[in-house]
């Protein structure tokens, strides 16, 4: 990966885990999130903090797993660093992302699409354990970079957020949409990465 696309990809990571801690642990509850999606938020308080605070884990972490300079010279600290992130990380993000997933605002599209990504996130951090487990690197890597990618949605998702309140579109009927353009795109574009840096160097995924 270029340096310059680490920098920007660890810039925005930081700066939502920022914000979420930020907004979580400081300030009232559900303070920013939108007054119809406060209810929920309310009803699942517990869920609501451990998905936020593993996402931010995540976040801020799931960068430095892409650094070689990392790999090459402090391995076991990359190996700790792999370990919290798909522990206290995905992991935790993850279930309490799909617990959440059945309660989340934009009716039945934004549940499916969350739910989905809960699911999907779980998954891709569960191969990538057992890939590293298995000693196959490549398919590690591989299945990380497919991980982060759905990590990285929570990034996307405020991204949009914006240009849906400048639009002037109806906020449910946007976040139906928000629920599957938030991670669908990552993981795509994660697979074009995949499948161009195995045309340049042929390793089996």
């Amino acid at each position: 990966m270029l340096p310059a696309f680490l920098i920007g990809l660890g810039a925005l990571s930081f700066g939502v885990a920022a914000y979420a801690i930020v907004a979580y642990g400081y300030l009232p509850f559900a303070t920013l999130v939108h007054p119809e999606m406060r209810k929920a938020f309310e009803a699942h308080r517990g869920a609501v903090y451990a998905h936020v605070f593993a996402s931010a884990t995540a976040l801020a972490l799931g960068p430095t797993q892409f650094s070689r300079r990392l790999r090459e010279r402090h391995i076991s600290l990359h190996r700790w660093l792999g370990r919290l992130y798909l522990s206290a990380g995905v992991m935790i993000g993850g279930v309490s992302g799909l617990i959440l997933a059945r309660y989340a605002f934009g009716g039945t599209p934004a549940r499916l699409g969350f739910a989905c990504l809960a699911i999907a996130w779980l998954y891709t951090g569960a191969r990538a354990y057992l890939a590293i487990r298995a000693g196959n690197i490549a398919a590690h890597r591989a299945w990380m970079m497919r991980n982060f990618a759905l990590t990285f949605a929570a990034v996307t998702l405020r991204l949009y957020l914006p240009v849906t309140v400048t639009s002037g579109i109806e906020f449910e009927r946007a976040y139906a949409w928000i629920a599957w353009l938030c991670w669908v795109p990552n993981l795509l574009i994660a697979g074009m990465f995949l499948k161009y840096a195995e045309r340049r160097s042929p390793v089996s995924p």
